[in-house]
């Protein structure tokens, strides 16, 4: 592992850690706060499952491990999902496919028959929801009827959005890509290459396509200290069969996160124009600081991890 990964890596699961009471949707922290409760503690399991089927999962780690083995017994836990309706059904899935080895006994099973019947099928879906919809129903042993990866690929935002080399636009600070396309693309890179463990299933020019798109999108939030985004792309980099601390671009954005990152290990926000003060109460800070710290761990996590043939 590279030192600047290194020190992105320990700082941020340290910082994870200190902080699994606000996971915890039944803890007086978590109580309190205003963040998604069942979403911070989803977003914890999948570190925890993609940690798993590495070779060494990190001692850090260990305590978040826990806390998601409690969580995943509790019936208590999963008509959290009912707070957001319009995600309840994806957040049980969701909770489904990542239960820890060992659970997901009754409770995945009574989760799984409360999801919407419209979940599970293609009928007015984009290809990249489909994408996801099928990835988690496949991990979970659910069945669906998602068209075959091979079928959504040329649609997914991977291939579809708008060409590297198109039209400049109209301002040099403009991003290439919106922000809904710009997290749709390097979604689509997570589930189909299962987050590093896979080939996407690209080639030829739709494989250059995607890979100058997304070095295009990380100049833009380098220059604009889009931490979040920078994470995600530089680990999309990776699932796409790049070496991203030998791109320019990859390099790039890691350092920048080197830079965002406090001392405590934190990533205090999605960007610089939506960081936390440091004043802020700490329910507040976790809110804004927990998912760029943990896609960051995420990232560094896997892009240090071997290749899998």
């Amino acid at each position: 592992m590279s030192s600047s990964l290194e020190q992105l890596s320990s700082g941020a699961l340290d910082w994870l850690g200190r902080n699994l009471d606000h996971f915890d949707p039944f803890s007086s922290s978590a109580r309190s706060a205003t963040h998604g409760k069942a979403k911070a503690a989803l977003e914890l399991a999948l570190l925890c499952h993609c940690a798993a089927r590495t070779e060494h999962a990190p001692e850090a780690l260990s305590g978040a491990i826990a806390l998601v083995r409690k969580l995943w017994q509790d019936p208590d836990f999963p008509p959290l999902f009912d707070d957001v309706p319009a995600h309840a059904s994806t957040y049980g899935l969701i909770y489904a496919a990542l239960a820890p080895d060992g659970i997901g006994g009754t409770e995945c099973r009574a989760t799984l028959a409360r999801l919407s019947p419209d979940l599970l099928s293609p009928h007015g879906k984009s290809a990249y929801r489909g994408i996801e919809i099928r990835y988690y129903a496949d991990k979970a042993g659910v069945r669906h009827g998602m068209e075959p990866y091979a079928e959504l690929l040329p649609r997914s935002p991977l291939v579809a959005l708008p060409s590297a080399t198109a039209e400049v636009p109209a301002s040099p600070d403009a991003a290439p890509l919106a922000t809904p396309e710009a997290y749709a693309l390097t979604h689509t890179a997570f589930y189909l290459g299962d987050f590093g463990r896979t080939a996407p299933g690209l080639t030829g020019s739709a494989l250059a396509h995607a890979r100058a798109l997304v070095a295009r999108m990380l100049d833009h939030c380098v220059q604009h200290d889009r931490w979040d985004l920078a994470a995600e792309l530089v680990l999309t980099q990776f699932i796409l069969g790049s070496e991203p601390l030998r791109t320019p671009s990859g390099a790039a954005a890691v350092e920048c996160l080197v830079r965002a990152q406090r001392p405590d290990g934190a990533i205090p926000g999605r960007s610089a124009a939506l960081a936390a003060p440091p004043s802020a109460p700490a329910g507040e800070f976790f809110r804004k600081a927990y998912h760029t710290t943990l896609v960051t761990a995420l990232m560094a996590l896997i892009v240090s991890s071997p290749r899998h043939s």
